[in-house]
């Protein structure tokens, strides 16, 4: 079994790219072009400064974050009314066991075959982070990229506006050095904005329907399999997108961008449509 916070070459990766990316937009563009010493120019590093504390703060706290456990004492009880559905193996129809771990597998749980042991609602194994994405640290790393892609967003905007106005003005960089710094962080930039955002709205699209990557593919089969027989297919942990969000990133709107977890729960029980359904009927 292996635990998080190993540090690996991908993490030196993303540490040494977070560095000098701040460093090229605060200490070249910003100071290039709007100068150091300036309102506007304090403010936009100011502002940037800020964002590279957070990423790197959740970034750290991703990689370092337990995903989630299952106890070695956990047995699904079958005829607790609290819990609303068990999930059974497609096949046989038994209780989802771990033959690795020696356990059962609580609802969403999944064996991750690089830590080698089962992962409380996995989502995916990142090996960007060393470590799984699950329910204890899946907040944090959402967070992450919701920061990362705003911090990345501006510095793009100072790249560019920066490029622009030295060539609408005629101004060439005159040192090599800065000249390197421009490309290489243009290089970085672009490709990397583009990657997060569409990492980050893939996860936003899976928060509204509250599903995990492995749900998300698991629920394609399943849809499939449904309209072959005439059935229709409904992703059983989805209450609508509004109460999604306050699930997975906290009962109110201050909370869904802050790193706290304190609301996630146990991870070994999750409300489901039928809960919803049965609330409303009785309220």
């Amino acid at each position: 079994m292996r635990q998080p916070g190993y540090i690996t070459l991908p993490i030196i990766v993303v540490l040494l790219s977070i560095g000098y990316l701040y460093y090229a937009t605060v200490f070249v563009v910003i100071d290039g072009w709007l100068g150091l010493g300036t309102a506007p120019g304090l403010a936009n590093a100011a502002v940037f400064s800020g964002l590279g504390v957070i990423c790197v703060g959740t970034y750290v706290t991703a990689v370092r974050r337990d995903p989630g456990h299952v106890p070695s004492s956990y047995t699904p009880d079958i005829e607790d009314p609290g819990v609303s559905i068990h999930e059974i193996k497609r096949k046989s129809g038994d209780l989802r066991y771990c033959q690795k771990c020696s356990h059962y597998k609580p609802p969403r749980a999944h064996h991750c075959r690089v830590c080698k042991r089962c992962i409380l609602k996995m989502d995916h194994h990142c090996i960007w982070i060393n470590n799984c994405v699950g329910h204890g640290n899946y907040k944090v790393f959402f967070v992450f990229l919701l920061h990362a892609v705003i911090a990345c967003t501006h510095s793009m905007v100072l790249l560019v506006g920066s490029t622009a106005h030295d060539f609408h003005g005629d101004q060439r960089q005159t040192e090599g050095s800065s000249r390197i710094s421009y490309i290489i962080c243009g290089v970085l930039l672009f490709p990397l904005t583009l990657a997060l955002i569409i990492l980050l709205g893939w996860h936003i699209y899976l928060i509204l329907q509250n599903k995990t990557t492995i749900e998300y593919h698991e629920g394609v089969r399943a849809m499939g399999l449904a309209q072959e027989n005439g059935n229709d297919y409904q992703h059983p942990y989805d209450l609508g997108a509004y109460e999604n969000l306050v699930s997975i990133l906290g009962p109110s709107v201050w909370c869904w961008i802050c790193p706290t977890s304190g609301h996630i729960g146990s991870g070994l029980h999750f409300r489901t449509f039928y809960d919803l359904r049965l609330s409303r009927a009785s309220s």
